[in-house]
């Protein structure tokens, strides 16, 4: 027996419906959620994916290494990836560069025109600092906040799945 992808009930025939673009499994109770999918009997034997039943053993040899190729593809690049991101260490930085100008942390808090007390919260690593704030500290102190957007562009995580696709125990970093 398999679980229904739904509800996780145990079904005997599931049918196959089509949910916001994705196919799936399903009980009878759920079948009213998607649209069922039609199957062809004379290819479902080998796969009910397949586009031809002529051509599904050779077709099945090129997919396995044809499937493979795919995970090597780069990703969509998005907004962020034209980001500069805040240095890890930027209350070094900040705090690094005031000192060498011989500034208080009252001083450099006068001449960007905002509270001592966010000099300090930065110098702590208490907040970071945004974008307005980060404007008029770099030419202040002449220091760069930011790790650039170069970098990161090629970067692809190994992950430690054998089968080459990622989960999300994969990535995340668990506080215990």
């Amino acid at each position: 027996m398999v679980q229904c992808e739904m509800c996780g009930s145990e079904v005997a025939n599931p049918t196959t419906v089509k949910v916001e673009g994705a196919e799936l499994d399903v009980c009878s109770d759920c079948t009213e959620f998607g649209t069922e999918v039609r199957q062809q009997t004379s290819s479902s034997a080998s796969s009910k994916y397949s586009t031809s039943s002529s051509s599904s053993s050779s077709s099945s040899s090129s997919s396995s290494t044809g499937s493979g190729g795919s995970s090597s593809q780069s990703r969509r690049r998005d907004m962020f990836d034209t980001m500069d991101q805040i240095a890890t260490d930027y209350d070094d930085r900040i705090r690094n560069a005031r000192e060498s100008l011989n500034l208080s942390q009252e001083d450099l808090a006068n001449k960007l025109n905002e509270k001592a007390s966010v000099i300090r919260k930065l110098e702590r690593a208490d907040i970071m600092p945004t974008d307005e704030i980060r404007e008029k500290l770099e030419p202040e102190l002449g220091i760069s906040l930011t790790e650039g957007d170069g970098g990161d562009d090629d970067y692809e995580f190994e992950g430690g799945s054998s089968s080459g696709s990622y989960t999300l125990g994969d990535v995340v970093k668990r506080k215990d």
